[in-house]
């Protein structure tokens, strides 16, 4: 679908990992969060944008509590 590797929980999918990237779900109420430290939506090609997928910021990928509890939220969506 979009060249990358879909990471789940059990069946909901919530997060992307493509081109040495990782991506998280988000909605309406995460997504300022992601914005503000500057992240933008996943873009496997220039045709397409998912909005609904932001780029994870390395300092929370760097920290693995942190990086828990955001993948914790983006899979209760």
């Amino acid at each position: 679908m979009f060249g990358g590797h879909g990471l789940y929980h059990r069946t909901t999918f919530f997060g992307i990992l493509h081109t040495g990237r990782l991506y998280f779900k988000v909605s309406a109420a995460t997504v300022p969060n992601y914005k503000e430290r500057g992240m933008k939506p996943f873009r496997p090609n220039a045709k397409q944008t998912l909005k609904s997928f932001y780029e994870v910021p390395i300092d929370v990928i760097e920290d693995a509590e942190i990086l828990t509890q955001w993948a914790t939220v983006a899979v209760k969506g």
